[in-house]
């Protein structure tokens, strides 16, 4: 007859793979490879699928050059590929994409020791790579989308180029009116290959948070926090509401905030893991993201946004974490009862210890 002693633990499974997460996200993002393509011409699906095979690559030849297992089955590496290649403008030649595939893979992620060690966002860290060393290809020329003429009355989305709505609006070339509302949601404006259409965006939020694969808080406090401060800023510099209103509808479906909310501040590896830390990174993405916008030399905030909160995220770890057994104030729990069940061959009985 043995004795086992049972007690709890403080871990848990839903039963999900690192596999089966990383399909859910790429499943999350095809509506937008696919508009992307639609909107933008074959060079879109192009750099998509370039930039996800090149992740797998390079990832696979530093595992191996390194000895370490090879784990590309894990999708991990083709979400950063895919992931990537939204966020780039649908001209980016397929060179300057495996550049960026190489720093988010290798020294973003591969360097600091693999998935779920890497401090900045693999994907947002190769397009910073790219911004700052290619600025004219990556910020300065935006492909205009299909069906949408520009001044030239041309149609041709692979050889008209335009600015994006942000950068039109802070040069003062555009005021948004109640009629361009509509196609900002829809997606129809120059910008990222994913980053357009929000209505899309939502769509794959709402998919990702029925399959329990991101949680709300750090989206929805980042997107709060943008729209929040644009209000008040707006409202106060006008000196009307209305004026603050329409700002903040602007600033909410152009660039690249949604994207951002949706898919990079809920990255399990550079985020924070409790639940008051998310709550504070998303406000802290969206409150810079504000800044940038309104105050810095560019027009978009949230890819630097993201990455300075990625570095925060350890930190705001240790601010709102707390010790197993304790409560929420810091005071120890009462012990729980110990629990001795005594097992035979014929029988098994329960016996409280007093």
């Amino acid at each position: 007859m043995s004795q086992i002693h049972i007690s709890s633990s403080p871990h848990f499974t839903l039963g999900s793979s690192t596999q089966k997460i990383m399909l859910c996200v790429l499943i999350a993002m095809l509506p937008e490879v696919a508009y992307g393509t639609y909107l933008f011409g074959l060079h879109a699906l192009a750099v998509v699928l370039v930039s996800a095979a090149g992740c797998i690559v390079f990832e696979a030849l530093f595992q191996i050059l390194t000895k370490q297992k090879v784990v590309v089955s894990n999708l991990s590496a083709a979400v950063s590929g895919v992931l990537l290649a939204l966020v780039l403008p649908p001209s980016t030649p397929l060179w300057m994409v495996l550049c960026g595939d190489l720093v988010a893979v290798v020294i973003a992620k591969g360097l600091f020791g693999g998935i779920g060690s890497n401090v900045f966002n693999p994907a947002l860290t190769g397009r910073a790579f790219l911004f700052i060393s290619f600025p004219a290809a990556i910020g300065s020329s935006w492909t205009l989308p299909r069906g949408v003429d520009a001044v030239t009355s041309a149609t041709n989305a692979d050889a008209v180029s335009s600015a994006t709505v942000l950068s039109q609006i802070k040069s003062g070339v555009l005021v948004p009116s109640k009629s361009d509302w509509l196609d900002f949601f829809i997606g129809t404006k120059a910008g990222c290959i994913g980053e357009t259409s929000v209505m899309l965006l939502l769509a794959s939020f709402l998919f990702l948070l029925i399959t329990r694969i991101i949680d709300w808080r750090a989206p929805l406090a980042m997107i709060a926090t943008a729209a929040l401060s644009t209000f008040i800023y707006s409202s106060a510099s006008a000196a009307s509401f209305m004026a603050g209103a329409k700002d903040t509808l602007t600033a909410l479906l152009t660039g690249g905030l949604v994207f951002g909310a949706v898919f990079m501040v809920t990255d399990y590896a550079t985020t924070p893991v409790t639940k008051p830390g998310r709550l504070v990174f998303g406000f802290g993405c969206g409150l810079i993201t504000f800044l940038i916008r309104n105050f810095g030399g560019y027009p978009e905030g949230v890819m630097f946004s993201i990455l300075i909160m990625n570095a925060v995220a350890p930190f705001l770890n240790n601010l709102t974490q707390r010790m197993y057994g304790y409560g929420k104030k810091g005071h120890r729990l009462p012990e729980p009862k110990k629990i001795v069940q005594t097992f035979d061959l014929t029988s098994a009985r329960e016996e409280e210890v007093k």
